[in-house]
C-alpha cells in the first residue's frame, strides 16, 4: 500500500487493486485498518478493530487533507 499521508501515527494509503473503485483511502495504525470513501461525508467502509475517539481523530485528519489525499488518488491511478 502506497502511503500518501502520514499524521499522528496514522498512515493513509491506498491499493493499486483499487483503480475501479470511486476515491477513498485506507488507514492504518498498530495492526488496526479502516476504510473511508473520500466523498462527500466521508463514509466509512469498514473499520478493523479502531476505537471510537480514533476514527473521529481519522475524520477529522482525512477532512483536513481531503484535496492532498485526493490529488494523491489522481496522481496515482492517472484521472
Amino acid at each position: 500500500m502506497p502511503t500518501v499521508l502520514r499524521l499522528k501515527g496514522f498512515r493513509f494509503g491506498f491499493y493499486a487493486s483499487d483503480a475501479n473503485e470511486p476515491p477513498h483511502v485506507h488507514v492504518k495504525k498498530d495492526g488496526k485498518h479502516a476504510k473511508f470513501w473520500l466523498r462527500d461525508g466521508m463514509e466509512m467502509e469498514f473499520n478493523e478493530r479502531f476505537r471510537s475517539h480514533e476514527l473521529n481523530e481519522i475524520r477529522r485528519l482525512i477532512e483536513q487533507n481531503r484535496s492532498e489525499l485526493l490529488e494523491a488518488w489522481r496522481v496515482f491511478f492517472g484521472g
